[in-house]
C-alpha cells in the first residue's frame, strides 16, 4: 500500500499551526475536537502550557504527533496518545484534529488512525485503544468504525456547549480486533 501520511513528534514551531486552524471557529468547534482541555478562544499560550506542562513533562504519559503529507510534509492535523490504565494496558486517543479542512473526507483520518494504533499496540503493547466522540459527528465515527473502532457506550449530557448538552459514544479497539483487521 503506498503512504500518503506520517506520524512526527509534535514539536514547539508546530504549535502556531494548532491555533491557526482555530481561527475564525466556535468554542463548540474547540470543544468538539479537544475536549475540556483548551478555553475558547484558543491561544498559542495554552497550547504551549499544554505541550510543555503535559507533554514534555518528565515521565509524561501522552505522545502527541502531527500528521503530514508524505510528499509535501506539510501538517494536516495533529493527534494524542496517551496510556491511562498502565496496569491493564489501555491507552486512549485525545486532541485528534485534521485541522486542513481541503484534506479531510479524504481518508487522511483513517490513515492517521491505522498508525496511531499501530504506534499503541506494537511500540507500546498497549491491549486496548479507546476514544470519544459526539455522537453528532456522524464523519468523525465513520472514521473511527473504519480504523476498526467500535462503540462500547453511550453517555448522555457529558459536555456544556453553546446550545445545550452534547451525548458521547466511548469507542473501543482491541489489539485481538485490530491484529484481524
Amino acid at each position: 500500500m503506498f503512504k500518503i501520511i506520517k506520524l512526527q513528534y509534535l514539536e514547539k514551531e508546530d504549535l502556531k499551526k494548532i491555533v491557526q486552524w482555530n481561527a475564525n471557529k466556535s468554542a463548540d468547534y474547540l470543544l468538539q475536537w479537544a475536549g475540556p482541555a483548551y478555553t475558547y478562544p484558543l491561544t498559542l499560550k495554552q497550547v504551549e502550557e499544554h505541550y510543555f506542562d503535559d507533554i514534555k513533562r518528565k515521565n509524561s504519559n501522552i505522545l502527541a504527533y502531527k500528521i503530514q503529507l508524505i510528499d509535501t510534509n506539510e501538517i494536516v492535523g495533529t493527534i494524542e496518545l496517551r496510556e491511562i490504565d498502565k496496569k491493564n494496558k489501555v491507552g486512549r486517543i485525545c486532541r485528534f484534529l485534521i485541522g486542513e479542512e481541503n484534506v479531510r473526507g479524504n481518508g487522511i483520518g483513517t490513515l492517521a488512525l491505522k498508525e496511531i494504533l499501530r504506534i499503541g499496540f506494537t511500540e507500546l503493547n498497549f491491549e486496548k485503544i479507546t476514544l470519544g466522540v459526539f455522537d453528532f459527528n456522524l464523519g468523525a465515527i465513520k472514521c473511527y468504525e473504519n480504523a476498526g473502532f467500535v462503540k462500547e457506550k453511550f453517555l448522555e449530557s457529558t459536555r456544556k456547549a453553546a446550545v445545550g448538552y452534547w451525548n458521547i459514544y466511548e469507542m473501543s479497539i482491541l489489539k485481538a480486533q485490530w491484529q484481524t483487521e
